[in-house]
Order: structure tokens, then C-alpha cells, then sequence
């Protein structure tokens, strides 16, 4: 007999954002996963407003920008920031205007106002769809790894059954208070908790008072301070409250007591439902480590920051899309154990950028005194920049450009281009999600010739496009004639672009044996050994 219940490629704890997009991610690459998540079902509180466009852009090829621009329907309205003593008193807009939704110079990706309780919905959908296995109620009891494998202990909540589950790698998305970590010895760099939080949903008819809805209120006056949001629900609302645990605790606070502190926020004596109550920590610090041996580390098991610029939620997306390509290329041979090592390189050093810059942002616009907001958010959703053992040839230095990259370097985000596809107008980074892409202009049918090689020799896909205009009989046709200025490539160069759409590998002219060049630069990237 075996000594386990059941064995799967990846074990997935928590079933948050980072969870759901890891087990997504996974199984768009053909990869099994099990998520077990120790909550009943998907979020209901609508924390983590905002999906960025480079999260947009990640959504796209898998056909969900639709489904999740229409989840984010409810929002639509929502602009800018409220500080007010109550919602029925004066209100003094502190922003206005946020980001522009759309850039089209940029990316295809826009702004989406959807929060974790209707998007969540729409990731779990669509994993189940291609073959990821969710159960909520079960919690992980244990981990135990050693060189072949993790084994974790698993129990369903209702029924106390446990169960053993084996598996290649386990993937920590159990979030700040997750105990993973920790059970790995991971210690944690940052201020730690800043403030404790009590958030709730309430129900409540307040039609007759908010005719203009914000993306957030920060309410303050005598006995009561917090913050009120909308929800995706008719007549549903978001508020939260500090709370000191040095004296109290959630437990302290009463769906009555809930209730008497929404309607003191509202500042009217109106009929208020509290639906569901949850507490979370606004807190700072990032993993010394995003991996021991075989277990990862994703989203706010990685880290936290505090919510401006709703860098949050969407870092842990693009953190499970950065490491799902590398396990599946591992788990199906195609890669060596080195290439899961540039996971914790590339997105640990983004999280310390994020987690300096968005501290500052939260103590300037959001302070007694707003003043001038030091994060620009097109430059850390679009020009994060990575240096790793999965590129050739990174020379930058920074995390975060100075400007959106349109250069096609190794280590930088491809730049974006507009193309016509068989007669559909697509970004370009529609086209980089399962497989590696060497991109080329019109005359590129050597490259072409050299992809197919380097496949044949690696066993790893690698597409190939020529771009140019379209009298050109390239596959696909520069839209807006940006492809000479923005790829920077000579008559004869190619870019090799990895499935998370960053910059791999360049060669700026055709090399006397196209195949072995880019054949061996796969390799190096993978790191597989010739």
C-alpha cells in the first residue's frame, strides 16, 4: 500500500486570488493541481478592487477579459476618493480621477473595477474547466518534503476526515497568517502590522443619500472611524474598522455592534444587515525567501503591503503566472530545477520595490495632509524588470524602469504592438501564454526554420511569427507600423519572448546557424545542460 490517499503534480493551499490563478495557471498549461482552501466557498467581502492592465494583459489569450471586464460592471460608476466625519455629511474628494482605464500605447489590457468577490468566481470557473480540482472546507494540516516530493495532511472541515496527499511540488497561497511558511522557517522582512481591521458587508438602502459613488471613503468623526466601499451586490457595502488587538478582538465585535458603527459611518438612523464579517491585517513585509526546496511561496504568503494603487492582489496573479510556466516546463522535463530557482530572483525583488513605494503612497495621499503621491502606477503595472538566470543578456539596473520599456531587451516586459491576426485586430501579448515565441520581421523564414529546429532538439514548443506590413506576407501585420522602432531588431534579428510575455533572448542580426543559436539559448534559459 502506498502511503498516501491520493497524488497530484502541484498541491495548492489556499484559495484566495494567488491560489485560484496558480490552479489556472497550472491548468492552462496542462499541469493537474489540487487547491484545498479552508473557507466555504469563494469571497464573499469585495477587497482587492482594481484589476491592472499587465493583469488584464494576462487574461486576455485565456479568454476571460470579457467575463472579467462584465464582473466589473457594478463599478463602473466609482471614481476617486472620499474623506468625510459621515457618509451624510460634507464630503471632501481627496482624488478625484484615477489612472485612465485604457493604454492603448502600451497594452490591449484596461483597467477593470472588479473586486475578489466577482472575480474570484470567474478564475475557479475556468480552472475547473480545464481540469483543476477545488474543495473548499479543507484545511492543510501538515507539510512534509524531502527530495522527491511534499506530503501534506489534509482535513475536510464539516467531516474532520483526513486525508494524505502527495505531490511534486506544494504552492503556499494561504496568505499573511498562513502557517506554511512559517512551518518552513521563512522569516518575514517589513514593519509587520500596521493596523488591524474588521470588515464587513452590510445591507442597506442608501439610494436617497449616495448619489455619486467613490472608489473609497475614509470616514472619521467622534466614536467611530473607518472606511466604506461599494459592493458588486444592489444596495451592498463594504465597511471596515480598526481595531486594537492589544485590547480586543474580532470576536469583540458583534453583528449588533457591526451594525451600530455602519450606521454611524452612514450617519442616519437606516435598516442595516451585516451579511458576513471577516478581520485582516493592513501589514508590511516580504519572505526573506520565495522557496525552500519545494514549496513556493505566492502572494501575501510572499508579501503584503498596504492597498494603494491595488498593487496587492494583482502582483499575486502575476506572481502564480511567473512561477506556473516554470513548474509545468520542470514537471514535463522540458527544464531543469534552476529555472524555478529565477521565480524567487525576478519576483522578490519587484515585491521589495512595491512594498517601499506603496507605504509612501499610503502616508501621502491618505494622510492628514495629502500631498504628492510618489508611486506612478503605469510605470510599476508596466515596466517591472527582472534579472534572472531565465534571460540572456539583462544589462539594466532597477526594478522599475524609468519609463515603460519599448525596446525589446532581455529582462523587460515585450513591448506592445497592435497587430492584425487572420483578420483580428490582437495585441501582442495575446500571442505569449503556453509556449515561447520568437518574434521576427517579414524576411525572418530562416528564424522560422530555426523554431522548428530548436524544437525538435529541446522538446519545447517555440512559435514563430514574422511581423511586418501587410503587403509583406507576414503571418501577422503591424497594425501601426511600430515593429522596426519598438523591437529594435536588424534586417535579420529575432526576439525570443517567454510564456509570461517577457523578453527572453535577442539576436540582433541572423547568426551563421539560426537553430543552434536559439537551441542553445533555450537550454541556457531552462537551464538543461547541452
Amino acid at each position: 500500500m502506498t502511503p498516501y490517499d491520493e497524488a497530484v503534480p502541484v498541491l495548492i493551499v489556499g484559495g484566495g486570488y494567488a491560489g485560484l490563478a496558480t490552479s489556472l495557471f497550472l491548468a492552462h498549461q496542462g499541469v493537474r493541481s489540487l487547491l484545498v482552501d479552508r473557507h466555504a466557498g469563494v469571497a464573499v467581502q469585495g477587497r482587492a478592487r482594481g484589476i491592472n492592465p499587465r493583469t488584464m494583459e494576462i487574461y486576455r489569450p485565456l479568454g476571460l477579459e470579457a467575463e472579467i471586464k462584465e464582473a466589473g460592471r457594478p463599478f463602473d460608476a466609482d471614481s476617486g476618493v472620499v474623506r468625510c466625519a459621515n457618509l451624510s455629511s460634507e464630503w471632501h474628494w481627496i482624488l478625484e480621477q484615477d489612472s485612465p482605464r485604457a493604454l492603448p500605447e502600451f497594452t490591449a489590457g484596461e483597467f477593470g473595477m472588479a473586486d475578489q468577490s466577482t472575480v474570484e468566481p470567474v478564475l475557479a470557473k475556468s480552472a475547473r474547466a480545464q481540469g483543476a480540482e477545488i474543495r473548499h472546507h479543507t484545511q492543510c494540516v501538515s507539510v512534509e518534503q524531502d527530495a522527491d516530493g511534499v506530503t501534506a495532511v489534509i482535513e475536510d472541515r464539516a467531516t474532520s476526515e483526513r486525508r494524505t496527499v502527495r505531490a511534486q511540488y506544494l504552492v503556499a497561497c494561504d496568505g499573511y497568517r498562513g502557517t506554511v511558511r512559517d512551518g518552513l522557517g521563512i522569516a518575514r522582512t517589513g514593519r509587520g502590522t500596521i493596523r488591524s481591521y474588521v470588515s464587513f458587508v452590510i445591507k442597506a438602502d442608501l439610494s436617497d443619500l449616495i448619489e455619486k459613488t467613490a472608489l473609497f471613503w475614509i470616514i472619521g468623526g467622534e466614536g467611530v472611524a473607518g472606511g466604506f466601499v461599494t459592493h458588486a451586490q444592489p444596495n451592498h457595502w463594504g465597511v471596515a474598522l480598526t481595531y486594537d488587538p492589544a485590547v480586543e478582538s474580532p470576536e469583540d465585535y458583534t453583528l449588533e455592534r457591526c451594525a451600530a458603527a455602519a450606521q454611524a459611518l452612514i450617519g442616519r438612523d437606516v435598516p442595516v444587515e451585516v451579511v458576513d464579517k471577516a478581520s485582516w491585517e493592513e501589514a508590511v513585509g516580504v519572505a526573506d525567501s520565495y522557496r525552500a526546496g519545494r514549496v513556493f511561496l505566492v502572494g501575501d504568503a510572499a508579501h503584503v503591503w498596504p492597498p494603494a494603487g491595488a498593487l496587492g492582489a494583482n502582483s499575486a496573479v502575476q506572481d502564480a503566472h511567473n512561477l506556473a510556466w516554470k513548474l509545468a516546463a520542470v514537471i514535463r522535463g522540458q527544464a531543469g530545477d534552476g529555472l524555478l530557482d529565477s521565480y524567487e530572483d525576478e519576483r522578490r525583488a519587484v515585491a521589495v520595490e512595491l512594498a517601499d513605494l506603496t507605504v509612501r503612497s499610503q502616508e501621502s495621499r491618505f494622510g492628514p495632509t495629502p500631498k504628492e503621491d510618489p508611486l506612478e502606477p503605469t510605470l510599476c503595472i508596466l515596466a517591472q524588470r527582472y534579472r534572472s538566470s531565465a534571460m540572456i543578456g539583462a544589462e539594466h539596473t532597477g526594478v522599475i524602469g524609468e519609463q515603460v520599456d519599448q525596446h525589446a531587451r532581455p529582462g523587460t516586459r515585450a513591448p506592445h504592438l497592435w497587430l492584425d491576426h487572420n483578420g483580428r485586430r490582437i495585441g501582442v501579448h495575446d500571442l505569449f501564454h503556453d509556449a515561447f515565441t520568437l518574434v521576427t520581421g517579414p524576411s525572418g523564414d530562416e528564424w522560422t526554420s530555426a523554431a522548428a529546429e530548436a524544437t525538435e532538439r529541446t522538446s519545447v514548443p517555440v512559435r514563430a511569427y514574422r511581423i511586418g506590413p501587410a503587403a509583406s506576407g507576414a503571418e501577422l501585420t503591424d497594425v501601426e507600423s511600430e515593429w522596426a522602432s519598438r523591437y529594435r531588431l536588424g534586417q535579420g534579428g529575432a526576439a525570443l519572448i517567454r510564456p509570461d510575455g517577457y523578453v527572453a533572448w535577442r539576436s540582433e542580426d541572423l547568426p551563421a546557424h539560426p537553430g543552434t543559436a536559439l537551441t542553445d539559448a533555450l537550454r541556457r534559459i531552462l537551464s538543461v545542460s547541452s
